[in-house]
């Protein structure tokens, strides 16, 4: 067997590059939602939003700056082969020496503070928030996605017993989108984490956000779930920005666990119309 060494310092300038891009490029899918949502809406109020939301990542990427104000929380996903040994430095100060000169570099806002109650910026958008996951291979697939927290705070968990069945999945979901509003800046993006346990459910939900809108749940029962709910959202009435119409959220992609007999979690991760990942393997 043979096993591929990687530098920490590539790992760095990877997660650095993608810092910027991620802040700087809505993903294809998201801007296809935006624009076909915006052919979609009779509202004229809407209509000029969603027209606004367009401009407003066109001259991002024209002039390589912040599509938002709130460049998030750097969630950095590592999919790491199990054939990889990474030499010349620890892999946890590799990803957030990255996040530290991606977002000095990029000009990008540091929204990181070193304790959640006695606060204090940490000054440089560390630590990232890093999820790893060893997988075949002799690669890593590191995505980096910017949370912003006007969606973030939005987000619930409910530990269901199996009680709840499904119906009490899909008001979970209804209600948490409802009492969210125009908080998260929609339209939005919904990501439903089912099963595992209280912190899986929750993981899950987040990267259901880095599923592209055009796919479906490879499961028929849960793709057909996905998008009878994103119907039912969009029938709420909030809009863009909440100023009314059709378009409450962009998309909703649901990703399951097995779970415990006694148990049933479900998590839900609202994120707002610049739903940001970028991807690179190394």
């Amino acid at each position: 067997m043979t096993v591929r060494e990687i530098q920490a310092g590539t790992i760095t300038n990877v997660v650095e590059r993608l810092c910027i891009r991620a802040n700087e490029y809505l993903p294809e899918d998201m801007k296809s939602a935006i624009r076909d949502c915006r052919a979609c809406e009779d509202w004229p109020i809407a209509r000029d939003v969603l027209d606004k939301i367009v401009e407003n990542y066109e001259i991002a990427e024209a002039q390589e700056v912040p599509i938002c104000q709130d460049t998030g929380m750097a969630c950095v996903f590592l999919e790491i082969g199990q054939d990889v040994h990474i030499a010349g430095g620890g892999l946890r100060e590799a990803v957030d020496e990255g996040v530290r000169r991606g977002y000095d570099k990029g000009y990008l806002r540091k929204s990181v503070v070193k304790d959640p109650v006695r606060r204090g910026n940490t000054g440089d958008n560390t630590p990232a928030m890093l999820y790893t996951e060893i997988v075949p291979g002799e690669q890593i697939k590191v995505t980096v996605a910017p949370k912003g927290f006007g969606s973030e705070n939005m987000s619930v968990i409910r530990m269901f017993k199996p009680s709840a069945g499904l119906e009490g999945i899909k008001d979970f979901i209804l209600e948490t989108v409802e009492t969210a509003g125009p908080n998260p800046c929609p339209p939005m993006v919904v990501g439903v984490g089912i099963g595992g346990t209280f912190d899986k459910a929750a993981l899950l939900a987040k990267k259901a956000l880095l599923r592209p809108l055009d796919s479906q749940n490879p499961d028929p029962f849960y793709a057909e779930l996905e998008k009878e709910m994103l119907e039912r959202i969009n029938r709420l009435g909030i809009g863009p920005q909440g100023f009314g119409g059709r378009t409450t959220a962009l998309g909703l992609n649901i990703e399951t666990l097995p779970t415990h007999i006694a148990g049933m979690p479900c998590a839900i991760n609202i994120s707002c119309h610049v739903t940001r990942h970028m991807t690179e393997v190394i």
